[in-house]
């Protein structure tokens, strides 16, 4: 079976993929996207959900593959990580959804530097941060705080910025730290993390 979700956004091809699914006790679902987040997405599903994904790319678009109730007896090695991450209980996922602290956007901006000083500097880490909406300009254009970001990087944070906001705000080719994430990072922190908390 396959599906077309290409041109549809986010959270589209995992709706069309979870309806397609409900209808099979078994069987393989081709899923066709035209993004590699919705890619990500959809296999971050069925590995949420017990099911095997491979993703390749093929031309300008993706296909995942989700494997329905067949038994797998040797995972590939990212379906494994991802199983494992998943088990995991995780203590905080921060989300930034801005660029600047309060109303006043100046003077917002330097108390977002001074509070990423301060986590550096106490080392009070969490176990991932997620910048979203405006927030990802502070991993792409604002270079004083992405190296910052960087020292807290090394320190063992996972960073991810919202791929879509990075393409909405045309800064694809800007990312200085981190890595390029989902809105699977979110819906999965709700279960995975004892603590989310946003910005």
């Amino acid at each position: 079976m396959q599906i077309d979700a290409r041109g549809k956004a986010c959270p589209m091809p995992v709706m069309m993929a979870e309806e397609a699914l409900s209808k099979i006790g078994e069987g393989i679902l081709d899923v066709l996207v035209d993004n590699e987040e919705s890619a990500l997405n959809v296999s971050g599903y069925a590995a949420q959900n017990g099911m095997y994904a491979e993703t390749a790319k093929e031309g300008k678009d993706w296909k995942v593959k989700v494997v329905k109730g067949y038994t797998c007896n040797v995972p590939s090695a990212e379906f494994a990580v991802q199983g494992s991450q998943t088990a995991q209980r995780k203590t905080l996922l921060l989300i930034i959804g801005t660029d600047s602290l309060g109303k006043d956007e100046d003077l917002g901006k330097k108390l977002m530097k001074g509070f990423f000083d301060t986590m550096r500097v106490y080392k009070q880490l969490p176990h991932t941060l997620f910048f979203l909406n405006a927030g990802v300009k502070l991993t792409t254009v604002n270079e004083e705080i992405a190296g910052v970001l960087k020292e807290i990087e090394t320190l063992g944070v996972e960073i991810y910025s919202c791929g879509t906001c990075l393409k909405h705000y045309d800064l694809e080719s800007s990312l200085k730290v981190g890595n390029r994430g989902t809105t699977n990072h979110i819906v999965e922190g709700m279960q995975n993390f004892d603590k989310v908390l946003w910005v």
